[in-house]
């Protein structure tokens, strides 16, 4: 098994360059859609939000109201990293299960926006990391997530910066150009990792 750890700051463009590698032969896991899961109604994850946060951030049906909590741990540091201590490591054992079923031939993709500040271990191969300008970036979560501008700069003030990220890549992806571009330099990004995956 040859692992990309693909990671970036908020809106960089990281779903952009995961959903080129899919294509390619690439089998993504998203810690995102890990990080959902892992608090889905009824589970663990849930059940230690509940205990520490309180029931106000669930409905009646025990969901767990994502954009509430959102609004707090944002806001509040010590609330953030209460529930990155409860998420982070039902994330870490999920990505590890998921691997352990993967066959040993596979080129893996992990999209893992928080690498840098969940002190990701992972057995990655390589480390890829996309990077916008702040602006740039504060512009598309405008413009495609409906953020204000507070929010878009709560949003990546509250996650490594650039340069925290670039000290642990291989790879660095600039996505400050046309995507032609982009797109012409991540596939022969890949072309590489398949080499390299060869010759493992």
């Amino acid at each position: 098994m040859y692992l990309i750890g693909l990671t970036g700051g908020i809106a960089a463009g990281k779903s952009t360059i995961a959903k080129l590698w899919r294509e390619l032969g690439g089998i993504e896991i998203d810690a995102d859609q890990l990080a959902r899961e892992v608090v889905e109604a009824g589970s663990e994850g849930a059940n230690q939000i509940l205990e520490k946060f309180g029931e106000s951030f669930f409905s009646e049906d025990g969901t767990l109201d994502r954009k509430k909590l959102g609004a707090i741990v944002f806001s509040d540091q010590r609330a953030r990293l209460e529930l990155e201590a409860i998420v982070h490591p039902l994330v870490r054992r999920r990505a590890l299960e998921i691997l352990a079923n993967l066959s040993e031939e596979a080129l893996v993709v992990y999209n893992v926006p928080l690498l840098v500040e969940a002190k990701v271990d992972l057995p990655f191969d390589v480390i890829v990391t996309v990077e916008a300008p702040e602006d740039e970036r504060v512009q598309r979560l405008i413009n495609n997530r409906g953020m204000t501008v507070a929010e878009a700069k709560a949003r990546i003030d509250n996650q490594a910066k650039p340069i925290d990220r670039a000290q642990i890549a291989d790879h660095i992806l600039n996505s400050n150009q046309s995507i032609e571009l982009l797109l012409n330099e991540a596939r022969a990004l890949w072309a590489k990792f398949q080499k390299d995956a060869a010759l493992k």
